[in-house]
């Protein structure tokens, strides 16, 4: 192969393709091509682009308010970097699931002019790869008409479905810089409680699906203990890495993919991207396979451990809002709820702390906030655990569900939501005064 790096250019030159009125997709998570970022947000002459994205690290600068009238950020998943923005008008959200989003570009319903990638380097066949995160962006790189690409010496290079190739960037910056990190959180008593009750879920064997933050860390930490576990996988971070190194996941019972850890995107400390490069201990897929129900069920005593920010008395839970204020995003919450539950000896597992604010608000309600989105519905939930210990709602009735939530509430708000239940169902439960 020929000295690739000859062709290399600027930032700024790789960028010169985008015009007005295009629509550009802007690769997430820690393959976020930060050059490319900034060097078509220095575009001054542009008008009306269109940015389709998922959660990306660092600044988003586009969804800046002087960037007004040139760039319109379209989350698909939010990140804190355009919560504001979308609050504001100046951006906008796809309520969608993650397994559905490169159908969005494949069918043409979004037409995508560029795709802004990270990659590893070619290798001496003239591939590289999507490296940490496949996710939606194999689908934007096969779709787009201009891939433009920022070839980074540290990104890993991975397995699977992971593979670009070199001929298909027009344009590419040459950078060797660390990735964005994420480092583990560090558990609170209330994080310990919740994971000590989720370990207690997973038997031996099973295949487990965890996102990332202090609950599934939590989790995970605590299930040292356990043998032969499999990962199958939206994402995953340092921790599974533990479990690695441990003997503890090893994937020998996974039907689907036997033997490899399955995953769409990493994202964590340097340390799990040392883990992925060049390891065929795991296989990254774009997410509409990952995320499929008829992949997931196919996997026995399949372990989904979601989060969420609040659940009323009859289930239904809020994941991507507070409220009108768009927060993240569906994500895969659904896919893996869903396909857990079909699986032989599957546990679905909705996990959150009872209270917010500082506990002055309950996260267990007689009733969702006015504005907030039902993620996943109360037909699909199962487990539901806080600190105060794990429920299961499915097949319970309305009240056997109001009763089973109250008992994992806060203490300080369980007379009132008894009060609201009764008020609602004309139905005093047990405990109410």
């Amino acid at each position: 192969m020929i000295d690739w790096t000859t062709r290399a250019t600027s930032a700024d030159a790789a960028v010169s393709c985008v015009r007005s009125g295009m629509h550009v997709f802007v690769h997430g998570a820690a393959a976020t091509p930060a050059s490319l970022v900034d060097a078509l947000s220095r575009r001054t002459d542009l008008a009306d682009v269109t940015v389709y994205h998922l959660h990306t690290s660092g600044p988003a600068p586009f969804a800046a308010p002087e960037h007004e009238g040139r760039f319109f950020s379209v989350s698909l998943f939010a990140g804190p970097p355009v919560r504001e923005a979308i609050a504001a008008g100046r951006a906008d959200y796809i309520p969608i699931f993650l397994s559905d989003i490169p159908a969005l570009f494949t069918s043409g319903r979004v037409q995508l002019d560029v795709a802004l990638l990270q990659v590893s380097p070619p290798d001496p066949h003239g591939y590289c790869t999507l490296g940490t995160s496949v996710d939606t962006a194999l689908a934007a790189a096969n779709t787009a008409r201009h891939v433009i690409a920022e070839v980074n010496e540290q990104m890993p290079r991975t397995h699977g479905n992971a593979l670009l190739s070199f001929s298909r960037l027009e344009a590419f910056t040459c950078t060797d810089r660390p990735l964005a990190v994420h480092p583990p959180s560090v558990p609170s008593p209330v994080d310990d409680a919740i994971g000590e009750s989720i370990a207690g879920l997973v038997p031996d064997r099973a295949t487990l699906q965890m996102g990332i933050g202090a609950i599934p860390d939590a989790a995970l930490r605590r299930l040292s203990g356990k043998h032969d576990l499999g990962i199958h996988t939206e994402m995953f971070s340092d921790g599974v890495v533990d479990l690695v190194e441990a003997g503890v996941v090893t994937n020998r019972f996974k039907r689907v993919h036997p033997g490899r850890i399955v995953t769409s995107f990493v994202i964590g400390t340097r340390r799990v991207y040392d883990f992925v490069h060049d390891n065929l201990f795991v296989e990254f897929y774009p997410c509409d396979h990952t995320n499929d129900t008829a992949v997931i069920r196919r996997n026995d005593h399949f372990v989904a451990i979601n989060a969420a920010l609040e659940i009323d008395l009859s289930g239904q839970v809020v994941a991507d809002s507070i409220g009108f204020r768009i927060y993240s995003g569906i994500g895969g919450q659904m896919d893996f709820i869903r396909g857990a539950a079909l699986s032989p000896g599957g546990i679905p597992i909705i996990a959150l702390p009872s209270t917010a604010a500082g506990g002055r608000v309950s996260r267990i309600v007689p009733a969702i906030n006015s504005g907030a989105g039902v993620v996943t519905t109360r037909g699909h939930v199962h487990w539901v655990v806080t600190e105060y210990g794990a429920v299961d709602l499915f097949g319970k009735t309305l009240r056997e569900r109001a009763e089973l939530l109250v008992g994992i509430a806060h203490p300080d708000f369980r007379a009132e939501l008894r009060k609201a239940f009764a008020a609602v169902r004309h139905v005093v439960l047990p405990g109410h005064p």
